[in-house]
């Protein structure tokens, strides 16, 4: 018999009963039953309860046993008494008789425990990852993610495409993110980056000809941490094709993407054609570029059913040009506190509150029964009501398609400043009216994004996504059109509320890419200099080409049905970006720092 095991503790089943039965794992839970003591042993397969009785030789040493010791069993196979079975877990008919123990690694009194799902704090959760990664979701989150990539390869490779490692150590590059950066001991005062995605070099490869590209790629990006963000590094499905529409990536990658959520999401609806949504129509209809599509609410623009009205604070904001009264609906939401809680809840996110419509049934509204004893029809109350009268309300209520005992919440002001919050209302309102079916994944392209928006803080304009995405109209366009006028070939996958892909059509011509940049200010010179190896490329022979990156990591908290992202990463760092388990940042020698040429200001 093997030293360790003759069985895994996911192996045992019936057909194995009357075996002499060697297993070693974890000591999961330990229950004592009138003397008899009950071990769950658990390793990486599965967990096998133990038996051991007063007449076991074993049994002196298996009352010394405590929680996540490691050990070595040994003894006979039996089934479980009647009415003790366990038809839930796959060795649930069996049991091991054990004759003998040993320990292989006793564990100290643990930080936090391993069985059930108790909630600790995220410092001592990632202190003892090593620890947190026993718990059964956090592993079976792990387990999912490499069988989520397993398959994204095997489905890439199906649809013709080679996976290539590209560099991780590179040059600076304008991804919209601060740089990694890691210093030269040979070239003092120079730095090499950590990749914020592999663009370049996965272009570079369609010049080269390799014509369809893919990566599981580590990517590296100095930006805050957030739900739906890792601090430091993610991974992302990279992809290239040469040759191609935008069309064209559509159709080879919606499949691969939708069969993931298919294998993956536990039997939940998954879109089955997807539709295409323009940024406008995505900013306008739901507030954000990145739409929940179960959540049925669409924002919908009331603003002619307020002007000249005698409700002043929206008719004045009217007489500006760039304003809109942008209307909310809430079927079911038409009771006074739902919208007393929307406007504190709007307040404590910095807005002024938030106006409402309450609309009710005439006929059994006891106040204007008293009025009116043979009323009928849908009646429409609260302080806006009262100023725009009667007709306005039902117009706008007939707009929104809602009844009695619904609501429509008012959002107001210029929709540049306020589409955000617009779309976080949206939210609010779909989640606290229990509109949202979360059982099942929504997805959907958004296309048509704008090549560039005008930057405030620096009064200017700037690429406003991918700098290398090709303008829809191509140089014609940048040179004719208004820059913030121009679309360009760049478009989203959107699931459940999240970005989970990004892509585009690439600017494969040296003179129009050259004139791309040139409007973000950037002269011929720095486009040489920082992006070198690209327009030199385009000099000699490039292809139109385009692909896209989709976040592994995301697409793998929506399938484990998690809220962020940590739950489904190895060992993540915690919200200031340090790694409390290795120790990271930390400090560098004097001798490493004199390697390469750097001296501390601190």
């Amino acid at each position: 018999m093997h030293r360790y095991r003759s069985h895994t503790c996911g192996d045992l089943r019936a057909e194995h009963v009357g075996r002499d039965v060697r297993l070693s794992g974890w000591c999961h839970r330990i229950r004592d039953h009138g003397g008899v003591l009950f071990i769950d042993v658990r390793d990486h397969y599965g967990l096998t309860q133990c038996v051991v009785d007063p007449d076991s030789p074993a049994f002196a040493q298996a009352e010394k046993l405590r929680s996540e010791w490691v050990v070595r069993l040994d003894g006979k196979l039996r089934l479980r008494p009647p009415g003790t079975e366990n038809r839930d877990m796959p060795t649930g008919l069996v049991e091991l008789y054990v004759a003998e123990i040993e320990v292989l690694g006793p564990a100290a009194e643990l930080p936090l425990p391993v069985f059930g799902e108790q909630d600790y704090p995220e410092e001592t959760r990632l202190k003892y990852r090593f620890l947190d990664l026993r718990r059964e979701r956090i592993h079976n989150n792990i387990i999912l993610r490499g069988q989520v990539i397993d398959a994204m390869r095997t489905r890439m490779k199906a649809a013709g495409f080679n996976e290539f490692q590209t560099p991780i150590l590179t040059a600076s590059s304008p991804e919209g993110a601060r740089d990694f950066l890691v210093p030269s001991r040979i070239h003092p005062g120079k730095f090499y980056a950590l990749p914020q995605a592999p663009q370049q070099y996965k272009q570079l490869l369609m010049m080269a000809g390799f014509d369809r590209y893919f990566q599981i790629a580590p990517c590296f990006r100095d930006e805050d941490p957030r739900a739906d963000r890792l601090p430091g590094e993610f991974y992302q499905l990279d992809v290239e094709m040469s040759f191609v529409t935008q069309e064209d990536v559509f159709e080879t990658m919606e499949p691969v993407i939708s069969a993931i959520f298919e294998q993956f999401g536990k039997g939940k609806p998954v879109t089955k054609a997807w539709p295409r949504i323009p940024y406008a129509e995505a900013m306008a209809k739901y507030g954000t570029d990145k739409p929940d599509l179960r959540n049925p609410l669409v924002i919908q623009d009331a603003s002619e059913h307020f002007r000249g009205s005698n409700f002043k604070v929206f008719a004045r904001l009217l007489e500006d040009p760039a304003n809109r009264i942008w209307a909310i609906p809430g079927p079911t939401g038409g009771q006074r506190t739902f919208c007393d809680r929307m406007n504190a809840w709007a307040q404590s996110e910095g807005q002024p509150g938030m106006g409402y419509i309450l609309y009710f049934d005439r006929a059994t509204d006891e106040t204007t029964k008293a009025a009116d004893p043979e009323a009928t029809g849908v009646g429409a109350r609260g302080p806006i009501a009262n100023n725009i009268g009667p007709e306005r309300a039902e117009a706008i209520r007939l707009q929104l398609g809602l009844k009695a005992g619904d609501a429509a919440f008012f959002v107001a002001g210029n929709p540049d400043k306020f589409v955000k919050f617009a779309g976080m209302a949206r939210t609010r309102i779909g989640t606290d009216l229990k509109l949202v079916d979360e059982d099942r994944f929504e997805l959907a392209w958004i296309v048509d994004f704008p090549m560039y928006e005008w930057n405030e803080d620096e009064k200017k304009v700037d690429f406003s996504h991918n700098p290398f995405s090709m303008p829809q109209g191509g140089l014609e366009a940048l040179k004719s059109q208004d820059p913030l006028s121009l679309k360009a070939f760049q478009y989203d996958i959107a699931c459940n509320g999240f970005e989970i892909a990004s892509g585009g059509i690439r600017n494969h011509r040296p003179d129009a890419m050259v004139k791309a940049f040139e409007i973000a200010g950037y002269g011929e010179e720095t486009v040489v200099e920082r992006f070198g190896g690209m327009y030199r490329a385009f000099q000699y022979g490039a292809p139109p080409h385009g692909g896209m990156a989709a976040g592994v990591d995301r697409i793998i908290m929506l399938l484990a049905g998690e809220q962020n992202l940590r739950e489904v990463a190895l060992f993540p760092m915690n919200q200031r970006a340090e790694d409390i388990l290795m120790g990271a940042p930390s400090e560098a020698t004097t001798k490493q720092l004199r390697e390469l040429h750097i001296r501390p200001l601190l």
